[in-house]
């Protein structure tokens, strides 16, 4: 692990995400703006065990898909700058919502810490959550905090800096679509990778998903490169296929398993 880490903090809107940047930077901030747009850059650093750690408060955002200018910040940032670890601040009262961003960041394959916070409002309101259990499931690991009384900002310091070391990944092929979308997923998978498509910037598995919910940021891109119109046929006969089978739009149906 270099002497320079850097870490981004997600999540949703009102999930506490800013306090927890705010607990762990302290006064040591900085604000700006990301380059062309006037969405707010928050920065800030602190040293830990000898190491200078930059942390990055990135927008509130409920996906990333490329709707709001949020949005596409959010997974620039992350695909361009690559930070060495995310923490996703989740609202453990509102575990549904909060959650599908967390399989978006799972599906792009990076070092992950999800961070439940506001865990004394979560127990208040008579919810009890086997952390265990949903670290198994998102084969992910879970830490629980209360950023607003600066409980548990060591631990999640210690995991995310730890993560960091180890550059465990992610896996984002435990999320399973159905055997007819997971089949199509592998085809273009496969084939963007084996001919250098993601040019290592992402992986093989999120550019397909992506192209089969047609992501207009990422087919925009992908209609540039030399391999285009035999890349776009390919989706284009996979999405006609999973309509075929399910009847609906393959983006609504990824969409509602993911929720599931």
């Amino acid at each position: 692990m270099s002497n320079n880490i850097t870490i981004a903090i997600a999540g949703n809107p009102n999930s506490g995400k800013t306090t927890l940047f705010n607990a762990i930077t302290g006064s040591r901030q900085h604000v700006g703006n990301y380059p062309g747009v006037t969405v707010e850059k928050k920065e800030g650093k602190f040293k830990y065990e000898g190491k200078e750690i930059k942390v990055i408060d990135l927008p509130g955002t409920y996906s990333l898909s490329p709707y709001s200018i949020e949005e596409i910040v959010t997974r620039n940032f992350i695909i361009e700058e690559k930070p060495d670890v995310i923490i996703d601040v989740i609202d453990a009262s509102n575990l549904e919502r909060n959650l599908y961003l967390a399989l978006q960041f799972i599906e792009l394959e990076i070092p992950l810490l999800l961070v439940f916070n506001m865990m004394d409002f979560a127990t208040s309101q008579g919810y009890k959550i086997n952390i265990k259990l949903i670290e198994k499931l998102l084969d992910t690991p879970v830490v629980t905090a209360i950023a607003s009384k600066g409980e548990g900002i060591e631990y999640v310091i210690k995991s995310a800096l730890s993560l960091a070391k180890n550059k465990k990944k992610a896996r984002g092929n435990m999320i399973k679509y159905s055997k007819e979308i997971d089949k199509y997923i592998n085809i273009l998978s496969n084939f963007l990778s084996s001919n250098n498509v993601t040019e290592g910037r992402y992986s093989g598995r999120w550019l397909a998903i992506k192209l089969l919910e047609k992501d207009t940021e990422i087919t925009g891109e992908i209609k540039k490169h030399k391999l285009s119109e035999e890349i776009m046929a390919k989706v284009s006969e996979a999405r006609e296929d999973i309509k075929k089978f399910f009847n609906e739009e393959p983006e609504n149906i990824i969409s509602d398993r993911r929720y599931g």
